[in-house]
């Protein structure tokens, strides 16, 4: 998947100006496919030179105007032209994976800075997993009515979820393996 395509759907969602598109890139859409402030300003420069995205000068009192951005007729036709490619299963590069591996090479103390090292690691994504939970209260609560947009949304962020679920369990047995060792 190129960035063009994660903001062409940010966009369809709801149009906006690059910081608008950069802080959704960092509360939802960041959950799967990260970008930063530069890389979106750069991709939606040149998104709309190809024709995909429309800008719109928006004037402001007392700030900058700003370019509000949605998508045109050959950006919407592009979108679905991808939508329809086949996926391919993803490569993982898991270069914590590759680590525990090779402490069977290392010595007591390595495999300790190992243990404290997925224990770092395991912090972070028990946080992660929080902040999804922690949206998913926010922005999909209990027998709310969602759209079709905000069902696929949803069900995005659940298999984030059970991702984040997922690799907390295995940290936990790599935890229990490594000091077994």
């Amino acid at each position: 998947m190129a960035l063009e395509h994660a903001i062409l759907v940010s966009l369809l969602e709801k149009p906006g100006s690059g910081y608008e598109l950069a802080r959704r890139f960092e509360r939802s859409i960041g959950r799967f496919w990260t970008a930063t402030h530069q890389q979106i300003y750069r991709v939606l420069k040149r998104m709309e030179a190809d024709g995909w995205v429309i800008a719109e000068e928006i004037g402001q009192d007392g700030r900058p105007d700003k370019r509000a951005y949605s998508v045109a007729d050959a950006g919407r036709s592009e979108l679905i032209t991808w939508l329809r490619d086949p996926v391919q299963p993803e490569a993982v590069r898991h270069e914590l994976a590759v680590k525990i591996r090779g402490a069977a090479f290392d010595d007591a103390a390595g495999r300790a800075a190992l243990i404290a090292e997925v224990e770092r690691y395991r912090k972070t994504h028990e946080e992660l997993l929080d902040r999804y939970l922690h949206g998913e209260g926010r922005d999909f609560p209990d027998g709310a009515e969602l759209d079709a947009g905000q069902r696929l949304q949803h069900v995005v962020l659940r298999g984030g979820i059970a991702y984040e679920r997922m690799l907390l369990d295995w940290l936990d047995d790599v935890l229990a393996t490594l000091r077994a060792l």
